[in-house]
């Protein structure tokens, strides 16, 4: 049979310092020790008495002293316990106190509870008694919990003290022997021998003192009149009250009592009841009506109005209630069950000669459901591993409502669904246990919501919630997001490029999910296909290492393997396929006809060719795909565009008129070859045509053929130069004009006695060789003059050409032509015809060039 021992044991001396309990149980003892350690003068007394009792929980009673100091001992607890220091630390041994202040502290390394702010007992527990801290010693690993209770003892370090230093009473010099007045009490907020004790007045002679027990445990004074007074010989009295209590050393508190007498007043008002009893619910409105006292005087006129006072000294009874001088008390505060469950009232009621009487009204607060329950975590994990056994303890709380009754009964369960179960392990404590398997890939987190509701109409409920992390092993390998890729990359690209990315994800968590990418060995066209791509190990981006042409090599295709961080770690692994996409990166070629730097090659054309006459065929090709080797033919230059045309796909050249005895011999025509590429890349071709019927005709005209390279290296210089040379050109003749036309108004005269026309005439499509290679069409200009005009009428002739582009060196010739024919004007009136003429033949083709 088990049984339990309990040693008790009391420090203390004859001025009731500090002293300490210590309760504590074993189990297989058969006796009991109780030791009574008493030092007082350096005398000890030990008692040893038998005491066995019947096996319970485990716990631990401490007594102490109020105002200990900070870090004062309060008890070995680890010995009281039975636990050892190593035990204290691997289990995280702490002090829980819920809601409560905590005024003692655990310290692990030495296995003592120490004081950790200092007490004040009257603060702590006011009048309640006894006053005790109720703690709990939680541990982990396992969890366990002890119960400790340290009871607060009282010393005496309060006064008693009174609320009013001075108090004033009116009476009439007819009061009778035997009147009472009711005196204010002084509070001490001690308890027991230290608490008031006794009150004495001083001096004595007209008045004694009477103390009344009263139910709530206080004594109600009253001044008791024991000679009859008169005012003709003493208008005036001051008397001391003192209030002392028990402790030592003895402390006491006074007041000062003024007495002045009236005349007239001698019958006091009594109360009807000499207890009044009421009740009201906690949290009533302020201003609600609790009862109504009454007090009657026999005495008529002013000595029989009766006036109610609150006798109460305690601030929270005179802030919480007050009475009119209807005796109507009502409420002014805000009371709360929870704090005080009944109010006592020392009522007085006080005539206008100073006469009075007191009753006591006792106020029952009555609870209601108001405070909903209180859930205190007290430990908790925060994440357990998948493979976790059942029952394993998840969290420890406590549960409190402040409320009575069945207001103050708690419930508490959590949400379903879930492979937890909340069990009660004592009074107002729960813990949460695993009750089914626990599988991470499932459910990597739970969230356990605690309700508590209690009893009460209508019930009132809290809830709390506890996450939880389920830790992982490692069974899952990478999982690629595709069977396979396939990825995209333009030709030319620069090395270090971000091709793609490949993805696996790793349904384990934290190491166990963290993937690493590896590029499989492997060979493309016998090269490792390291020197072609890499894998970010990090991120699974794959990047271009080389520029790829997409001429050499169209594809390719690699494996790229998914590894986990687990131990030992597992693997997947998937085909990546990279297609090189074309980029017009190449001109076109032309095959034919060949270009030579040295020798000249020409197409011979008959001038008796029809329409459509295939002269030549230009031939390229593009090592480009797709619509990048798509090409197109165009005629870009020509010495004659209407004679000739370029098929567009086909690249044939082609007469598009009747050759004709007047067409030049010797032609150049331009092509230009472009394909269909985003931007178009383009290769030009010179063809020369002669046009001619033998072939030593032909070798007359195509000697200065070879000045053509250089004159076309120079066309962009050319035609820049060229347009800022007819700016310029323009800006003269303008002026120009504009002179001529005065000098013309002032040579009318003359001009109309002349005999002979002057007719100018230049060649068709001598403009032709001015050089530009850029006009779009040739005008011929006829100037012609009569005796009888005195204008100058300026006739367009038809368009040579309507598509004519000319590239020929020669064009200084034609100038020098253009500069000895002026002889034909070198009459008298020929400046005035040859400048019109020059001027409109140079700018007009330009300007039509700009537009």
């Amino acid at each position: 049979m088990y049984q339990t021992g309990v040693l008790f044991y009391q420090v203390g001396n004859h001025h009731n310092l500090p002293f300490r309990f210590l309760i504590f149980r074993r189990r297989n003892c058969n006796i009991g020790s109780t030791v009574w350690i008493r030092t007082m003068k350096r005398q000890v007394l030990w008692l040893l008495s038998v005491v066995c009792f019947g096996f319970v929980n485990g716990q631990v009673s401490y007594s102490i002293p109020e105002e200990m100091s900070k870090g004062s001992l309060v008890g070995n607890i680890g010995v009281d316990l039975g636990l050892d220091i190593k035990r204290l630390k691997a289990g995280k041994a702490r002090i829980y106190t819920g809601d409560s202040a905590q005024y003692i502290e655990l310290n692990r390394e030495r296995g003592v509870l120490l004081i950790k702010d200092k007490i004040d007992r009257e603060a702590l527990c006011r009048q309640t008694t006894p006053c005790a801290l109720h703690f709990q010693i939680t541990l982990e690993n396992p969890l366990e919990l002890f119960p400790v209770t340290v009871e607060i003892t009282d010393i005496n370090d309060n006064a008693p003290i009174f609320q009013k230093e001075e108090r004033t009473f009116e009476i009439s010099e007819s009061a009778v022997v035997g009147s009472k007045f009711m005196l204010e009490k002084a509070i001490d907020p001690d308890i027991g021998l230290n608490g008031l004790q006794r009150y004495t007045l001083r001096p004595s002679d007209h008045f004694i003192l009477k103390l009344h027990s009263q139910s709530d445990g206080n004594k109600k004074v009253e001044m008791i009149l024991q000679k009859p007074l008169d005012r003709e010989k003493q208008e005036r009295m001051s008397l001391v009250l003192t209030a002392e209590d028990g402790g030592e050393p003895q402390m006491t508190g006074t007041m000062q009592i003024h007495v002045n007498l009236l005349d007239a007043n001698d019958n006091a008002p009594v109360f009807s009841k000499t207890v009044y009893k009421a009740s009201i619910t906690e949290n009533s409105a302020a201003g609600s009506l609790i009862t109504k006292v009454s007090a009657s005087d026999v005495d008529k006129g002013s000595n029989g109005e009766v006036i109610y006072v609150i006798g109460n000294t305690a601030d929270t009874v005179s802030k919480l209630f007050h009475i009119n001088n209807e005796g109507d008390v009502i409420l002014d505060g805000s009371i709360d069950y929870e704090k005080e469950k009944n109010y006592h009232i020392d009522i007085e009621a006080i005539d206008q000669g100073g006469l009075s009487d007191s009753s006591k009204l006792i106020i029952d607060v009555i609870d209601v459901n108001d405070n909903n329950p209180v859930i205190n975590m007290i430990s908790a994990s925060g994440s357990v591993p998948e493979d976790s056994s059942h029952k394993t303890v998840i969290a420890l709380m406590s549960v409190n409502d402040p409320d009575s009754d069945i207001n103050g009964k708690v419930h508490c369960f959590i949400n379903e669904n879930i492979p937890f179960e909340i069990k009660i392990t004592s009074n107002n404590f729960y813990s949460i246990v695993t009750d089914s398997d626990l599988d991470r890939e499932r459910n990597s987190e739970y969230n356990i919501t605690v309700t508590c509701s209690d009893e009460g109409v209508p019930s009132l409920s809290s809830s709390v919630t506890l996450t939880l992390q389920i830790s992982d092993v490692n069974d899952n390998p990478p999982v690629f997001e595709r069977s396979s890729y396939e990825a995209y990359i333009v030709e030319n690209n620069t090395p270090g490029l971000s091709i793609f990315t490949v993805k696996a994800t790793d349904s384990d968590w934290n190491q166990n999910a963290r993937v690493s990418y590896i590029l499989e060995d492997s060979s493309v066209n016998g090269v490792p296909v390291s020197s072609y791509v890499s894998v970010s190990a990090d991120s699974g981006v794959i990047h271009a290492v080389r520029s790829f042409d997409y001429e050499q090599i169209k594809d390719f295709q690699f494996r790229v393997k998914a590894q986990d961080g687990g131990s030992p770690p597992l693997s997947s692994n998937v085909t990546v396929k990279i297609m090189i996409q074309d980029q017009n990166d190449n001109v076109p070629q032309v095959l034919y006809p060949v270009q030579t730097g040295g020798s000249l090659v020409a197409e011979m054309v008959p001038r008796s060719a029809d329409v459509g006459y295939l002269v030549t065929k230009v031939v390229a090709v593009d090592v480009d795909s797709g619509q990048n080797a798509w090409l197109s033919y165009k005629l870009q230059k020509a010495t004659d565009r209407a004679l000739f045309e370029v098929g567009l796909q086909n690249g044939e050249v082609r007469t598009i008129r009747q050759v004709t005895d007047k067409d030049a011999v010797k032609q150049r025509l331009t092509v230009i070859v472009e394909d269909n590429g985003q931007p178009s890349r383009s290769a030009t071709v010179i063809v020369n045509v002669a046009v001619a019927d033998s072939f030593p005709e032909v070798l007359s005209e195509f000697t200065d053929f070879t000045h053509d390279k250089e004159y076309n290296d120079n066309l962009t210089f050319y035609l820049v130069l060229a347009l800022a040379v007819v700016s310029f050109l323009f800006i003269t003749c303008v002026v120009v004009i504009i002179s001529v036309k005065i000098y013309r108004w002032r040579q009318s005269r003359i001009l109309y006695h002349s005999n002979l026309p002057v007719i100018p005439y230049y060649p068709p499509r001598y403009s032709d060789t001015l050089g530009t290679g850029t006009l779009p069409h040739v005008y011929n200009y006829e100037v012609c003059r009569t005796t009888d005009s005195r204008k100058s009428d300026c006739k367009f002739g038809r368009a040579g050409s309507q598509n004519v582009l000319i590239m020929d060196p020669s064009s200084t010739g034609t100038m020098q032509r253009i500069q000895s024919e002026k002889s034909i004007l070198d009459e008298p009136d020929s400046p005035l015809e040859v400048s019109i003429t020059m001027c409109t033949f140079i700018t007009l083709p330009f300007l039509c060039m700009s537009f």
